[in-house]
């Protein structure tokens, strides 16, 4: 993945995703770095700068608006931002309406609306089909990675394309497969859910770690579903959030943080 400056600091602001997407199909993931936010939300050290777009984690509200502003000057529209709930459910981005929307996932088909999802170690999923005429992006933290927000938002995209169409997916900054820890539920969950041909690819994404305890790779269970989904030329899934704290926000690593966003859209 390419890492873009930010001008008027200097800071590593935006990643750019490295994927086969068409020309047409743009894409981005924010880092901490490049807005106005301090403390918790600023950068790691506590100092002003932080790139927080979170309204819910208790930072200055004007600094979020600061923040979303900066950000919105490198897209076509302001994103459609949802009230992500760790379930299944998909909106298109296209849609005009009013309000934040419950949702962990959406498409778009018709250029300049982006669609966003916002992750502080959860699982940003990007996905495209290789013609560029429909994007969508997933909220994957575990639950809803097991529950299927991947297999839905496809499922959402091959309605608006070809049925033989070619999906791309791109996996953004997430909790690295040494950091996520997890119950013995979280593995019997993805185990009871998988196919026969999946379980000893599932088995060898937890990593027995303390008593009742396992490492669980985020990344190698998404190419899991996005491979069942036929979503097979999978990019990304090479950051870790919790322990590169220069870079990312991290839920699991300081509790009160900021939030990143992942956003694709279709440009003209």
């Amino acid at each position: 993945m390419t890492t873009r400056i930010d001008p008027t600091t200097g800071a590593a602001a935006w990643i750019v995703p490295d994927w086969p997407a068409p020309a047409r199909v743009r894409a981005l993931s924010t880092t901490r770095f490049g807005g106005v936010s301090a403390g918790p939300y600023g950068l790691a050290d506590g100092e002003p700068g932080g790139l927080n777009l979170g309204t819910h984690v208790g930072d200055d509200p004007a600094a979020v608006a600061a923040n979303r502003a900066r950000l919105a000057s490198q897209l076509p529209a302001m994103p459609r931002w949802l009230e992500q709930v760790h379930g299944c459910g998909v909106v298109t981005a296209d849609d005009d309406v009013a309000g934040v929307p419950r949702a962990d996932a959406s498409v778009a088909t018709a250029p300049g609306h982006v669609c966003a999802i916002m992750t502080a170690d959860c699982l940003p999923v990007l996905l495209c089909n290789a013609a560029g005429t429909v994007v969508g992006a997933a909220h994957a933290g575990w639950r809803g990675l097991c529950d299927g927000v991947i297999e839905a938002t496809l499922a959402r995209m091959a309605a608006n394309a070809d049925p033989s169409a070619q999906w791309v997916a791109w996996l953004g900054p997430a909790i690295g497969p040494d950091a996520f820890e997890v119950g013995v539920e979280v593995r019997e969950a993805f185990l009871d859910r998988a196919l026969s041909e999946e379980r000893a690819a599932v088995e060898a994404a937890f990593v027995a770690g303390a008593p009742g305890k396992y490492l669980a790779n985020l990344y190698a269970l998404a190419r899991i579903r996005l491979a069942r989904a036929g979503c097979t030329q999978v990019h990304g899934g090479d950051a870790c959030t919790v322990t590169d704290a220069d870079r990312f926000y991290s839920y699991r690593r300081d509790r009160t943080t900021g939030r990143m966003a992942t956003l694709v859209w279709l440009a003209d």
